[in-house]
């Protein structure tokens, strides 16, 4: 993981290295490997990056990154088919410099606009400047495996992977009462009627499979963030096909899953707890890893305790 930051504000005081750094300060341990800071030429937006290696170790993987001379992203999570976007973006005459999955976000962006959230096949949450149209456009990925908080007032819009990031930058602390009452009586941690609330004041997350854009010039007066979903899990269409069709879909669709995810420069592993869903992602990667002893993986066990899983891990273990 790593972890991202930002500050807007027509205010250019609100706006620092200084600020920003004592952002990624305080999720350090999210990107331990690199940091790195950009504030734009009027001062009115800054980004900030805590970075974690995994696709292209070299410094052309850094963060944040900038693209075409307008846009500049900072961002957290990997985009698994970056391969192929790319190469399809390469046959629309788009130059890349590096070998990083990030590279290919600002290019996909520059060619689909908003819609190239329909292409990425990954986790994520990113923060990206147009310096053009003076937007910013923010997304979070499709179930919400990489968070995204936020904060808004009439004066500067700030976002951060975590809220005290943003109590670094000054944001007030203060509880909101009614998810608290709601987690107290209830056992609720979401607002069953906005999940972009939290248990703080004016502090939001942007919900899974959703984007936000902030303007510029909005923050001239108090406003509301605009994010609006672009997808939502199809529960109703039946596909009437064979059941050996089915199975043989699925069996493709789970190992081209598995496939994409082994794609680092640092080694990989998986976590086993004997269930069907993680014995099978460690058998189709035994498949797909060369060698014995290929991988490794990492289990929790409970002894004693009547649902302890130890047994089937070792069964796991011992056949790959």
């Amino acid at each position: 993981m790593c972890g991202i930051a930002g500050i807007i504000s027509l205010n250019p005081n609100d706006v620092s290295k200084q600020r920003l750094q004592q952002m990624t300060d305080s999720i350090a341990h999210r990107g331990p490997e690199g940091e790195g800071y950009w504030i734009n030429d009027t001062g009115n937006i800054g980004l900030g990056h805590r970075r974690l290696c995994i696709i292209d170790l070299s410094n052309a993987g850094s963060q944040p990154m900038h693209y075409l001379d307008r846009y500049t992203i900072v961002y957290n999570g990997e985009i698994y088919n970056y391969i192929e976007l790319k190469q399809s973006l390469q046959q629309q005459g788009y130059n890349f410099w590096s070998h990083s999955d990030t590279e290919v976000i600002l290019a996909a962006y520059d060619f689909y606009g908003q819609d190239c959230l329909q292409q990425f096949d990954g986790m994520f949450a990113f923060a990206l400047w147009d310096e053009k149209d003076k937007t910013l456009f923010c997304a979070r990925d499709r179930f919400g495996e990489k968070p995204l908080y936020f904060y808004q007032n009439n004066n500067q819009f700030l976002f951060a992977s975590e809220m005290k990031a943003l109590w670094a930058a000054g944001v007030p602390r203060e509880m909101e009462n009614t998810m608290l009452l709601n987690y107290l009586t209830l056992g609720y941690t979401t607002n069953p009627a906005d999940n972009s609330g939290t248990f703080y004041k004016n502090i939001y997350q942007l919900p899974p499979a959703n984007f936000l854009i902030i303007e510029l010039d909005q923050i001239k007066k108090e406003f509301s963030p605009f994010y609006s979903a672009y997808w939502d899990l199809d529960k109703e269409t039946i596909v009437n096909i064979p059941e050996n069709k089915a199975i043989e879909h699925f069996e493709d669709l789970l190992r081209t899953s598995v496939k994409r995810r082994l794609r680092s420069d640092v080694a990989v592993g998986t976590s086993l707890s004997g269930g069907l869903d993680s014995s099978s992602i460690a058998s189709i990667m035994q498949s797909l890893l060369p060698g014995a002893n290929s991988h490794a993986v990492f289990s929790a066990v409970f002894p004693q305790f009547e649902k302890d899983e130890s047994k089937y891990i070792d069964q796991v273990a011992n056949q790959f």
